[in-house]
Parts: C-alpha cells; sequence; structure tokens
C-alpha cells in the first residue's frame, strides 16, 4: 500500500510539473512572437482614446488591444497596421503587406464595414423602427451571401504571407442588453441590431474554423457592460459631437473586454 501511494505521489508530481511546463510553454513562445495586427476600428482601438500621431486617420490607440498585449506580453516585434474603416478588401489590398514568413501571431477583426456597420446604427437612430429593421435584414442577407467568401480571402492572405503563424480572428461585442428600461431605440431595433451582430459573429466564427484559425469571441464578456445594461458601459452610444465613436469600445471595453479575450486565445 505504501508502494502504491509512493507511485501515485511521483506520478501526481509528474504530472503537475507536466502542467506547470504547458502553461509556462506559452508565455516563452508569447515572448519570442513576432506579431501583427490587422482589421478595423475595433482593432485600431477608435473610441478608445490615446491615439497614435503615425496612425493619422486610423486612428490606432495605444488602448486597443493589440497595443495592450504588446505593454503587457512584450513580443520580440509588434507592429499593428489596424485603421478605422478598413474592409476586408482594404485588408487584402493594404495591410497583408505588413506580415512575412517570420510574423508567428497574427490578429484580425474584420467584416463589420462590409456589411456597413456605420449606416446602419445611422439609420437606426435617426429613422423609424421598421426602416432599421429593414436596414438590418439587408446587412444580414449581405452576411449569408458575400461575407464568408470575403472572409476566405482575407484568411487566405494571411495563410500565403505568414504560413507559420498562429492567427487570432476576434470578434464583435453586442451592443445591447435586452430587457432593461432603456432610452432611444424601440426595444424591436434593439433585439434586430443584436441578431444581425450575432450573425456576423457566427458566420466569422464558421469562416475562421474552416481556415484553421481561433476565434476569440468577447460577446459573453461584454454582458452586462452594453448599452442598456445597468453596469459600466463598454461601449459608447450615439455621440452627436464626435460620431466616430459611436457604437465603440471605450478604454475600459478594450482592456477589461478585448484585451483578457485576445490574450488567452493568443496562448
Amino acid at each position: 500500500m505504501r508502494r502504491f501511494r509512493l507511485v501515485s505521489l511521483v506520478l501526481s508530481a509528474a504530472t503537475g510539473l507536466g502542467v506547470a511546463l504547458a502553461i509556462a510553454a506559452p508565455a516563452s513562445a508569447a515572448a519570442a512572437d513576432r506579431y501583427v495586427a490587422l482589421g478595423d476600428s475595433y482593432a485600431s482601438g477608435v473610441g478608445a482614446d490615446s491615439y497614435t500621431s503615425e496612425s493619422g486617420s486610423c486612428q490606432r490607440s495605444t488602448n486597443a488591444y493589440p497595443a495592450l498585449y504588446n505593454t503587457n506580453v512584450k513580443p520580440a516585434a509588434y507592429k499593428s497596421v489596424a485603421c478605422s474603416g478598413a474592409t476586408t478588401a482594404d485588408v487584402v489590398n493594404g495591410q497583408l503587406s505588413a506580415l512575412t514568413t517570420s510574423t508567428t501571431l497574427v490578429s484580425v477583426t474584420v467584416g463589420g464595414n462590409d456589411v456597413g456597420f456605420t449606416s446602419i446604427m445611422t439609420t437606426c437612430v435617426l429613422q423609424g423602427e421598421a426602416d432599421c429593421v429593414a436596414a438590418v435584414s439587408a446587412a444580414e442577407a449581405k452576411v449569408r451571401s458575400d461575407l464568408p467568401g470575403k472572409l476566405a480571402g482575407v484568411y487566405n492572405g494571411i495563410k500565403a504571407k505568414a504560413p507559420s503563424a498562429r492567427v487570432v480572428v476576434v470578434g464583435y461585442p453586442v451592443f445591447y442588453q435586452l430587457g432593461t428600461i432603456c432610452v432611444g431605440l424601440s426595444a424591436n431595433s434593439r433585439a434586430k441590431i443584436n441578431e444581425g451582430i450575432n450573425l456576423l459573429d457566427d458566420t466569422t466564427k464558421s469562416a475562421a474554423a474552416a481556415a484553421g484559425f481561433t476565434f476569440a469571441d468577447v460577446r459573453s464578456v461584454f454582458v452586462g457592460h452594453q448599452l442598456c445594461s445597468y453596469g459600466e458601459k463598454w461601449l459608447h452610444a450615439l455621440n452627436y459631437v464626435n460620431l466616430t465613436v459611436s457604437y465603440h469600445p471605450t478604454a475600459a471595453g478594450q482592456s477589461g473586454g478585448y484585451y483578457p479575450v485576445f490574450r488567452s486565445a493568443a496562448g
């Protein structure tokens, strides 16, 4: 019996050592990474303030999740070419050139502008419920028919430029908490907008899986911090003074929502 217990202790220690090594390995790998961030305004950090002067109208923020990863993890090399307003075509034609065969980690958030995020929210805010629902329905049709092929083009381009890289596809938060007392858009409009974002995320998740990439889903972590929630808001509501930041994550949304989800997915 004592011999059995000794063997068990040895096996347990070995297992624990294996777990410790498995946990430690990603940290050393992350420090050696050559990381490139691609994508749109959710990746560049619009709405999070502290924009770098070199980024100009792309509005890359030091509070965006790629920059936070660089600050905290300190990979061997880091470059963000994410840009406000970027579509999948913009990523393919203007951002993939930042990748090389030595790139080991890539993040990308893109797709919302391909289906008209900005114009949809403008319609929903300035016009009635019927127009809002119709605008989201039209966008959903684009998501189903066009977006999978466009995302595949981006993902295939990443593979071609950085064949050895780990690739993390980062999604979008759902904007509204439903079932609360909330002024502004009607309950039906808010529910339809959420439906459209969920379809966009689910479609992106499927495309990422088909490419063999990791999907970082931020939807659950934003629950309780959405518009119309009772907690700290991690998304900007409509801002008439600065329309660009509307419906984008705040600095807290990037640090408390996007960054931990991305860091976990990146390894």
